[in-house]
């Protein structure tokens, strides 16, 4: 299998340093999410500048400087899937980013989780590609073992429940069958996302501060897939309540 030939050398053919530069006073740590609507609502409500755009291939990503509570964060909408939203990490990693907290959507395997509810995975099973350009192979990658207990207590103090389990990443949207949920669930996965293992493998082989976590959106878990509150338009007020909870981890927790 091609994806088993890892190999070490830290020096690629093209490396993102010769595209990309260091950025003067570039924000340290940088929260980013994928939902579009809540990433433009919460950008409209707390002061911001423009600091750089980046680009995958046809589409350029605007990075921003918010400011939270008198914190300087670096701020984006990531690209959705593991190659492109990794790619994107790798500009920002040259321009001066050390410390990342990513927040999004995932899809439930396990009906019981509550609508947009928070998840945080403590594993990824590496069903993508990405993450083997990484990595060496393996089934599954550890995910947030340095900032979990640190965020639990900071849910605990604000009284916000939380679940905790193993996430399936995988690439292929439309091929997310039955069978491989079941075995994705037999494997312990509570939730499935597109980019999480690739994002922990790439914050290892960079060498960076990451902590991802996840709000529940459709279920899996059922005869009939069941969209739930993964519309761009449902259930804004506690998305919007989410998103300031990774803002205010960031905060608290890297500043």
């Amino acid at each position: 299998m091609l994806l088993e030939e890892f190999d070490t050398d830290k020096q690629a053919i093209i490396n993102p340093d010769m595209v990309n530069e260091p950025i003067k006073n570039f924000p340290e740590t940088v929260v980013t999410c994928f939902a579009r609507g809540t990433f433009e609502r919460i950008l409209k409500e707390l002061p911001h500048k423009h600091l750089v755009t980046t680009s995958v291939a046809n589409l350029d990503i605007s990075i921003y400087e918010i400011d939270v509570d008198g914190h300087k964060l670096g701020f984006f909408n990531s690209y959705v899937g593991a190659a492109g939203c990794v790619a994107v990490l790798e500009d920002l990693i040259v321009m001066g980013m050390k410390n990342l907290v990513v927040f999004g959507t995932c899809g439930v395997l396990d009906s019981s989780i509550a609508e947009t509810s928070i998840i945080i995975p403590r594993a990824a099973l590496r069903d993508e590609g990405t993450s083997f350009h990484y990595l060496s192979p393996s089934d599954e990658i550890m995910v947030n073992q340095d900032f979990h207990e640190d965020f639990k207590s900071f849910l605990d103090k604000q009284k916000v429940s939380y679940t905790e389990g193993k996430v399936w990443t995988t690439d292929g949207i439309y091929r997310e069958t039955v069978d491989k949920m079941a075995r994705r669930k037999a494997q312990g996965a509570i939730c499935v996302d597109m980019e999480c293992s690739a994002i922990a493998a790439l914050a290892d082989f960079r060498k960076i501060s990451h902590f991802q976590f996840f709000y529940s959106a459709d279920n899996l878990d059922a005869d009939v897939w069941d969209v739930r509150t993964l519309s761009n338009d449902a259930d804004l007020e506690t998305k919007d309540r989410i998103a300031y909870i990774a803002l205010a981890f960031a905060k608290e927790r890297f500043s």
